[in-house]
């Protein structure tokens, strides 16, 4: 039998089963008709792109964290975002807390007059658009009795898309009862439905992230602002369920605000594109269950930059299909518990980010980045297991560090999505994350938001809402109609083609509505090598996105 056959058997049998449990449901409260959409709580960012800098311009940036940790996890049920499984009993319960859940936000300006940007980037699997525009209309309300002669230029609330904290999309809070509980409510048109997420705890979360941009506000100073960007190589990254996507990113890339008063803290402002995945799989070792409540690798890369002396902020990038690859952080160790891996991993790139523009002396004269005792140690480990130690500066290579003009550019747009998934319309109308859809004469929709940031004249960063595909960043083989499934080329170009070649990626940005790939690379019909359709709002999610990006370079010609 052919593939070809093979998978569209699969596809009508996956349908089957969806359409079984969610095709016949009815529409809820948070169903509207598309017509009556009205833009609330919105930011479209700089009105103006400046290209020079403005007069008097200075780079302002404040810092602020916050710990999300729910301090009664003993006395109440949370579950984990990022797992379904028989081994995680079909719960993802928080068994233990290892580290912590965070936040992490800074304001940001230019001082040119035209507004200050906040963001806040969040230890959590994501974070839907609809709790995000709650949380802005929560924060704008405070903000304009606060600071009444202040201009907000964008409001962005990002996630880590760590797998092992608490699950604030509610598609792992008991997501099998939930279905089926709710279900036999729609379909008797009662509406009175179980929250995916943990109301209580989507409250605190929220009054938290708008305290953590005040905070962020209050601590806004003058300085300087500095880039850095390594190219690391594949060891640290691996692409193993995706092979028809070739793109890849492999770079660190940080960002080094020095304050003009040297008593204050410097901040990185940190990329970095793989999933934090690690600290919550579920797992059969002696000690570790996997249900244990974990910041995974992020969490010790900022511990281990927060003990050199800066504060930490953290996007991730397109991270579809990307992993960390763990293998030259872990020279052969075993370990009890999966958080372990996470702990060698997150403190191997935090020293390497804080060493991108670091000469191999400099390296060795610094007790944080090398531990000759601690060295020695493990490279015994090592040859224990019959294992090769390699050490992460071995062959290093610096690179220079550039100043930024003080330009913060940054335009934001709302963008239609349809949504062809009968599973993804079915968990809006089961109230298990928080979307709003539309419908119309084509189907269903819902909006998300898409962004472009500048730094300077020559830095350019595209905020994408979910978990986006590096071959539409980069450009790739699942773009051509030769590495496809449906054997057709993707027709609309790449972000890079649209805004330059060193374009950046921030991902989950704004909304989290699942992977975003190619349309001419969506199938249903093989999960083994395309599970992410499963959690996607359809099969026109990469072209909507693509299509917004175009007009946003319209705009900006």
């Amino acid at each position: 039998m052919k593939k070809e056959t093979q998978i569209k058997i699969v596809e009508t049998a996956i349908n089957g089963v969806i359409n079984g449990l969610f095709g016949k449901l009815n529409d809820g409260p948070n169903f509207d008709y598309l017509k009556n959409y009205k833009t609330e709580n919105f930011f479209s960012g700089t009105e103006e792109f400046l290209k020079e800098p403005a007069e008097n311009s200075v780079w302002q940036l404040g810092y602020a964290s916050v710990d999300l940790t729910p301090k009664d996890y003993k006395e109440k049920n949370y579950y984990m975002g990022g797992y379904i499984s028989p081994d995680n009993k079909f719960k993802n319960l928080i068994e233990n807390v290892v580290d912590k859940m965070q936040g992490r936000a800074i304001a940001l300006s230019d001082n040119s007059g035209r507004g200050v940007s906040l963001f806040c980037t969040v230890d959590c699997i994501g974070i839907t658009n609809g709790d995000i525009r709650e949380i802005r209309a929560m924060f704008t309300e405070e903000f304009k009795k606060r600071y009444p002669d202040k201009i907000l230029a964008s409001v962005n609330v990002c996630s880590t898309h760590t797998h092992s904290c608490v699950d604030t999309e509610g598609l792992w809070t008991d997501f099998p009862g939930k279905i089926l509980r709710n279900r036999k409510k729609n379909l008797k048109k009662n509406f009175d439905l179980e929250q995916g997420t943990d109301r209580e705890y989507m409250i605190f979360l929220k009054k938290s992230v708008v305290g953590a941009f005040f905070d962020a506000i209050e601590n806004m100073c003058d300085g300087e602002l500095y880039f850095a960007q390594k190219d690391i190589g594949e060891d640290y990254f691996r692409n193993t369920n995706r092979p028809s996507a070739t793109g890849l990113v492999t770079d660190v890339t940080r960002f080094r605000f020095v304050p003009s008063d040297k008593t204050r803290k410097q901040t990185l402002i940190v990329n970095f594109p793989a999933h934090p995945d690690v600290a919550g799989l579920p797992t059969s070792d002696k000690n570790g269950t996997g249900r244990e409540l974990s910041g995974d690798y992020v969490y010790y890369m900022g511990e281990t930059i927060n003990k050199a002396g800066f504060n930490f902020m953290f996007f991730n990038g397109a991270i579809c299909a990307i992993y960390s690859n763990r293998d030259k952080a872990l020279d052969g160790h075993t370990f009890d518990h999966r958080y372990e891996q996470s702990i060698r991993y997150g403190v191997e790139v935090g020293k390497i980010t804080l060493a991108l523009t670091k000469s191999i002396e400099e390296i060795k004269n610094d007790a944080l980045l090398y531990d000759e005792e601690e060295i020695k140690k493990d490279i015994e480990k090592s040859k224990a297991n019959n294992a090769e130690y390699t050490l992460w500066c071995e062959d290093w290579e610096p690179v220079s560090e550039i100043k930024v003009e003080p330009i913060f550019n940054i335009r934001l747009r709302e963008v239609n999505v349809p949504v062809t998934s009968t599973l993804m319309v079915g968990v809006g109308k089961l109230n298990i994350a928080n979307y709003k859809m539309f419908k119309d004469e084509n189907g269903y929709s819902m909006f998300t938001e898409i962004g472009i940031i500048e730094f300077g004249k020559d830095i350019k960063i595209a905020m994408v809402p979910g978990e986006f595909c590096a071959d539409l960043l980069t450009g790739g083989a699942s773009l051509k109609a030769d590495g496809a499934v449906l054997k057709t080329d993707f027709n609309y170009p790449t972000v890079r083609e649209l805004f330059g070649e060193e374009t950046i990626a921030f991902g989950l940005s704004n909304d989290e509505i699942g992977y975003i790939v190619p349309d001419n690379d969506f199938t249903m019909g093989d999960p083994g090598n395309h599970y992410h359709e499963l959690v996607s709002l359809g099969q026109f999610v990469g072209s909507s996105i693509m299509k917004g990006f175009v007009e946003i370079k319209k705009e900006l010609g």
